[in-house]
Order: structure tokens, then C-alpha cells, then sequence
């Protein structure tokens, strides 16, 4: 068993909240995460979340972006208002610069695109710095990829309101709807 957190006391399992509204995958990573250490709680949306930490604030939580009724980006910031110490993860498959940003300002302290592993998200839950040995990737990015990070600005300025959104960038409804169902490709092709 891979200890949760080296500064741990013996015997002690750290608290984790995970929210994802895929049965399959928060069964999962739940498990793997138990083994990992952790006593999870588990829940499919944000509601749940609250109503289940409501009394006694995990120490982790790790949030996925896309719920249904409040976003992760809403649930992440009740949980930092909750307990500003937690440290909170947000996964997502529609990773985009500007919700990884409004993520962290919110009070998330990472973000990852799906797939990730445990040990991925363990290792994210449990870094204290940024990361500045990084690779920078020089490569210029695509008009698509830039069009989806506008797009991604433009829905958390409306609150994650697509008609809003559409009337804001003055683009018809199913346009935008037909839009965010594509995802672009991140780096341009050679």
C-alpha cells in the first residue's frame, strides 16, 4: 500500500471526496484510492457532495468538471469556502486553459485531463509546488484549439448558460451546442 502522505501519522487515513457522475469510473477510482490510503467518500454530483462532507470537511477531494446540476468549477469553490485547506483536484475530458485557470482561482490546487491514473492523481493531490522544469511546447496553436479556449472563456462568463453564451458570441444556439460537442485536437497537425 502506497502511503497517502508522507507527513501521515501511523494509522491514519487521510479523508478524500470524490465527485464523478461516471458510476463505473468513481467505482474505480475509489477502490484504487482506498488501497492508496484514503477513506473515500464518494458521490455522483455536487448536491450529494455537500450533503455528504456538510459536517466533517475531507482533508482531498477530487472533482470532476462535467456534473450534472452545479459544475465542478461551482462545487470547487463551495468546497475551498468550506474548508480552504483542502486540497482539491479537478479532472476533466474537456480540458481547456480557461476553466484550468478559473479552476485554480476558485481554489483548486490541480487539474488534469482524463484519463489519469491513481498514482497520477495522487501525485497531483499531494504536490505542494508548480512544476517549473516543465517543457515549454513551442508549437503554435490551432485556430480550433484557440476558438474552444474563447468559447470556454465566454461559458464560464455566462455561468455555464449556452444561450447566454451563443447571444455573447453572437453565433446561433446549435451552432455553439454543435461546437461543444467536438472537441478540437490541441496541437496542430504536421
Amino acid at each position: 500500500m502506497t502511503p497517502a502522505h508522507p507527513d501521515s501519522p501511523a494509522g491514519h487515513r487521510p479523508t478524500l471526496l470524490l465527485v464523478d457522475d461516471d458510476e463505473v469510473f468513481r467505482g474505480v477510482l475509489s477502490r484504487a484510492l482506498k488501497k492508496r490510503g484514503y477513506d473515500v467518500a464518494a458521490a455522483p454530483d455536487a448536491a450529494t457532495a455537500l450533503t455528504t462532507v456538510a459536517d466533517d470537511p475531507p482533508e482531498f477531494a477530487i472533482v470532476d468538471l462535467k456534473l450534472p446540476g452545479a459544475s465542478g468549477l461551482q462545487l470547487v469553490e463551495q468546497l475551498h469556502a468550506m474548508e480552504p485547506a483542502m486540497r482539491i483536484v479537478v479532472l476533466t475530458g474537456y480540458a481547456s486553459i480557461a476553466t484550468a485557470v478559473e479552476a485554480v482561482k476558485l481554489g483548486a490546487t490541480d487539474y488534469l485531463s482524463k484519463p489519469a491514473t491513481a498514482d497520477e492523481i495522487v501525485i497531483a493531490l499531494l504536490r505542494e509546488r508548480g512544476n517549473s522544469s516543465l517543457d515549454v511546447d513551442h508549437n503554435p496553436r490551432t485556430v480550433e484549439s484557440i476558438e474552444w479556449e474563447h468559447i470556454q472563456r465566454v461559458l464560464i462568463e455566462q455561468d455555464g448558460n449556452v444561450s447566454a453564451a451563443a447571444r455573447a458570441l453572437k453565433m446561433h444556439r446549435r451552432t455553439l451546442q454543435r461546437k461543444l460537442a467536438k472537441r478540437p485536437s490541441p496541437t496542430p497537425s504536421r
